[in-house]
């Protein structure tokens, strides 16, 4: 049976989104959907992004793009390395690519480059990494940016969630679900994904301690991988940033 599996936040973390994957059973006849930030946090920046264009020839493979992938981005194309970047993951990612030759760079870049910004399916269910602040949807957006830096549309979510009518406001209203990653749930503690009124929360903390999360978007059932800092022990993840 085909199955829609949305894959939260990375990181990295190569070695978590092995074992999650080998754990949800994924087949050829699966529709992965990456919701991004495949980058910063652990040590195998390069290998992980190599991994993801192995799934990309096997598998059917969607992959949004995230505020880290474009960091990183950045840093190839323009050799941009903002201090800021560097302590929320980057300077592992910088020290994995500086390793490798150029052809190898341009490949991931190419890949960096053609990530979407978000994926509407035929069931009217939304998949971006962060969100939209147009409320006319994000056909309207008028900064791009906001797909893969917003957070308030998660802030939005938990409010009407907390409300007694929780009537959706228009944001929420114009899609049947939406399925993000980028704010992590905890960063602290192994947690599940979280749903707030018809919003799915799929960061699970991969870049610090949590693990990988793969849910199936029909069923809601899901999998996820040990957390990424026993499995990169010793390794900071994004834990170098200050509190």
């Amino acid at each position: 049976m085909k199955r829609t599996l949305a894959i939260g936040d990375i990181h990295s973390g190569k070695k978590g989104l092995q074992q999650v994957l080998d754990r949800a059973n994924v087949t050829e006849q699966d529709h992965l959907i990456f919701l991004g930030d495949y980058l910063d946090g652990w040590s195998e920046a390069h290998q992980t992004v190599d991994f993801l264009l192995t799934l990309r020839d096997r598998y059917h493979c969607t992959f949004i793009r995230g505020n880290h992938d474009d960091l990183c981005l950045n840093y190839l194309t323009r050799s941009e390395a903002p201090e800021n970047w560097l302590l929320h993951g980057g300077a592992a990612t910088k020290n994995s690519y500086d390793a490798i030759d150029r052809v190898h760079k341009e490949l991931h870049i190419t890949f960096l480059q053609n990530l979407e910004d978000y994926r509407l399916d035929e069931n009217n269910r939304l998949f971006l990494h962060a969100g939209f602040t147009n409320l006319r949807g994000v056909e309207q957006e008028y900064f791009s940016k906001m797909f893969y830096w917003d957070r308030t549309l998660w802030e939005l979510a938990k409010v009407v969630e907390k409300t007694e009518d929780k009537e959706l406001p228009p944001r929420l209203k114009r899609y049947s679900e939406i399925f993000i990653g980028h704010t992590p749930i905890s960063k602290e503690s192994f947690v599940s994904p979280q749903r707030a009124a018809n919003v799915w929360n799929i960061d699970t903390g991969a870049a610090f301690k949590g693990g990988v999360t793969v849910l199936d978007v029909d069923t809601k059932e899901f999998w996820q991988s040990d957390p990424l800092n026993e499995l990169y022990q010793g390794e900071p993840g994004r834990n170098l940033a200050p509190k």
